[in-house]
């Protein structure tokens, strides 16, 4: 007797695994995915196990013994003489031959359905991250993880769990940028007074070389709400490990759902450089170049800009004094740069200055300018020198003086 399952039977199986994959699909726990995969796979291994059924079978007419295959998946049936097993035997192998082939092609399948199942099933469990009650390390572990994520508020953790909210970057240049710092001048005619952070709070003086020392320590201050109207530091400054920094240049007092669209100058590096100084630029100060009157170890690095988001060269040199032109080259990031009279600067935002000239153009310093002191003590030192906002010798534009320049990582 001939043992022969029958295509109707399998198909109604297949159908029934096949729907309950569908139904699982970002449903149902991944191991419950896996257990109907694995019934798949059975499926597909007994289509092969029992591709075809050969026994002998009695007809009341024609010859006494008929040797039959019978295959189980859109296979006609075989009828083989008795006399002439060879040639059955080769028509069986080579449908087993086909047989196999279609299972490489439907493992494929499960392997790709497999994976789908699993980057569901991760963004199903995540779909909160970056949330207070699920912080993120970054906001590119975020993006990486839930790839629909846009740009806005995200709250993030740092190495040392304290849970703070920034903003994140999720569009430019595949996003996944954290927003840690800004620096901003909220008092040009104060020297060296209360709003400047990112150089002295404490006056004009040499007793402190290195300012309030904010570019390498762990103080945070300011919200990210607020990083245009007043200094921000946050603990992604010091506790994310970064590869690349994104400027951008955004006019005094702009609220933050207009900081992008606003920001007249957007650009970032791309070339890793943070890797190689610690991570972030907590780091590139505090262990590489030390912002420190008088003293450190040179300039630091100049980076070269490899995409404008938004703005030019053109535009960056516009907007400078018009005497640093000559000292300048525009398309950089300069760190820690020292002027004619040692005094340090610590960022010179979309360009390498080349001269001594510094504080005309860069920003962020320590406590001390020896040049007509306390005249250039502040965090945009002397871009007022020849009158504020004039855009006439070393007077920067009033579109620079009164803008807030950014930091994010990634």
């Amino acid at each position: 007797m001939t043992f022969s399952p029958t295509n109707t039977y399998f198909s109604r199986k297949a159908d029934q695994v096949l729907g309950e994959v569908c139904s699982l699909v970002g449903h149902k726990p991944q191991a419950r995915a896996r257990q109907t995969l694995f019934k798949m796979v059975m499926l597909l291994l007994l289509c092969v196990v029992l591709p075809l059924t050969c026994g002998h079978q009695e007809e009341s007419s024609g010859p006494a013994d008929r040797f039959v295959c019978s295959p189980v998946i859109n296979i006609p049936k075989l009828a083989c003489s008795g006399h002439d097993d060879n040639s059955c035997l080769d028509a069986c192998h080579s449908k087993i031959e086909g047989l196999e082939r279609h299972l490489d092609k439907e493992k494929k399948k499960i392997t790709d359905l497999e994976q789908r199942l699993s980057s569901l099933e991760g963004q199903r469990v995540r779909a909160g991250l970056g949330s207070a009650a699920d912080p993120g390390l970054s906001c590119k572990e975020i993006k990486d993880t839930v790839d629909s994520a846009q740009d806005g508020l995200y709250h993030l953790r740092s190495q040392e769990g304290i849970v703070y909210q920034t903003y994140c970057d999720m569009t430019t240049a595949d996003g996944g940028w954290t927003l840690v710092s800004s620096v901003h001048e909220n008092d040009m005619y104060g020297k060296c007074t209360a709003g400047d952070r990112w150089s002295s709070t404490r006056g004009s003086t040499t007793n402190y070389p290195e300012g309030d020392g904010n570019w390498a320590n762990f103080n945070t201050f300011g919200s990210v709400e607020l990083a245009t109207c007043d200094d921000l530091k946050n603990p992604g400054y010091f506790s994310i490990n970064a590869s690349d920094v994104m400027l951008w240049h955004v006019p005094n007092n702009t609220p933050l759902s207009q900081y992008k669209s606003e920001a007249y100058l957007r650009y970032y590096t791309t070339d890793g450089f943070l890797r190689q100084y610690g991570g972030n630029l907590y780091s590139l100060f505090k262990d590489h170049f030390p912002i420190v009157y008088n003293g450190g170890t040179g300039n630091g690095p100049a980076i070269p800009i490899i995409t404008w988001d938004n703005g030019s060269e053109d535009l960056v040199k516009s907007l400078l004094a018009p005497n640093v032109l000559t000292e300048v080259t525009p398309g950089f990031v300069h760190f820690c740069v020292f002027n004619n009279e040692r005094a340090p600067h610590a960022v010179c935002p979309g360009l390498k200055y080349n001269g001594g000239n510094v504080e005309h153009a860069c920003i962020g310093g320590a406590a001390y300018w020896a040049e007509v002191a306390p005249r250039q003590c502040g965090d945009f030192a002397g871009k007022d020198w020849d009158g504020y906002g004039t855009h006439i010798g070393w007077s920067s534009s009033l579109l620079e003086l009164e803008s807030a320049v950014l930091f994010f990582y990634r």
